[in-house]
């Protein structure tokens, strides 16, 4: 590693484990294939364990993790809290956990309640759909909206929980309501807001919705999820973004995450995390640390 690249601790704030032949993963069947924004995801149909990821992140200082939801089988949320949990113990990653918890079934407050006595459990996601395109905002709302769903979110400040949100930014104005509705509440943006139309229109549409969306004091965001169809990772295409969401979110409100194996797709662990020190290697170094480690170890609160 070049002596001008951050070279500390580094706490990835976002990635995954899996066990697809032996756990109930219903998008990663051998036989099923979900639009899916990077394309043919056959690839990663397969066992993602610490160890791989332990190679993947050799020649970076990776010292802790954060495991989000895989959208194992909804109808058993617990059972893949188990599993990470097991499987922590055994490997000493993840040290932090994003639980799977749909807040508009009926059973939402059984689960969260059940959630947050993991010791290792800091956040839930639940992925609120909605408009597929900027065209349908207006026409159609995400679960932010709606009154079963929000009444789960209430319960989030009471067991002690943040809420991962992975939405696409034309839904940001919902989010930036939420976030002002239930102040006491952290919301993690995942994947950078999802700047996948990089049309000028797209990317000004984009950086129009975080900026609204970082003026709400309870919200932060994870770089990560910013690899293009069919196309390689790099500091070209995605140093203006990254700039931004600095910029807007300011450093202590910004974390750097690898979506592993997910972004596997898109690029090796190394090219992505020596992108990301690459982009910002004129900053104060304390700047990098809040970046790459504080950050995520405050909002994940880890041991």
């Amino acid at each position: 590693m070049s002596d001008n690249l951050y070279d500390g601790p580094i706490v990835d704030a976002h990635h995954h484990f899996w066990d697809p032949l032996n756990n109930p993963h219903p998008w990663l069947r051998p036989e099923v294939n979900i639009p899916f924004r990077y394309g043919d995801y056959n690839p990663i149909k397969r066992r993602y364990f610490p160890e791989d990821y332990l190679a993947d992140t050799a020649r970076h200082n990776v010292v802790q993790s954060v495991y989000i939801e895989t959208e194992w089988e909804p109808t058993d949320p617990i059972g893949e809290t188990r599993f990470i949990s097991a499987l922590a113990e055994r490997a000493g990653y993840p040290n932090a956990v994003v639980a799977q918890a749909w807040l508009h079934h009926a059973e939402a407050h059984d689960v969260l309640r059940a959630q947050a006595e993991f010791p290792l459990v800091r956040s839930v996601r639940h992925k609120p759909g909605g408009p597929e395109a900027p065209a349908e905002v207006g026409h159609k709302q995400t679960l932010m909206s709606d009154a079963t769903w929000r009444d789960g979110y209430a319960l989030l400040s009471e067991v002690g929980l943040h809420f991962d949100l992975q939405t696409p930014w034309w839904n940001l104005a919902e989010a930036a309501q939420l976030a002002r509705d239930f102040p006491d509440t952290t919301i993690l943006l995942n994947h950078t807001g999802l700047p996948s139309d990089r049309s000028e229109a797209g990317l000004a549409g984009w950086r129009e919705a975080m900026a609204a969306f970082a003026k709400c004091p309870n919200v932060a965001v994870k770089i990560s999820g910013i690899g293009v169809r069919g196309a390689p990772w790099t500091v070209q295409a995605n140093r203006w973004i990254v700039e931004q969401v600095i910029g807007l979110f300011g450093v202590d409100r910004v974390m750097f995450a690898s979506n592993f194996p997910v972004d596997g797709l898109c690029a090796t662990f190394d090219t992505i995390f020596t992108g990301f020190k690459t982009i910002v290697r004129e900053m104060p170094l304390s700047a990098q640390e809040n970046l790459f480690y504080h950050n995520a170890r405050r909002f994940y609160r880890l041991a």
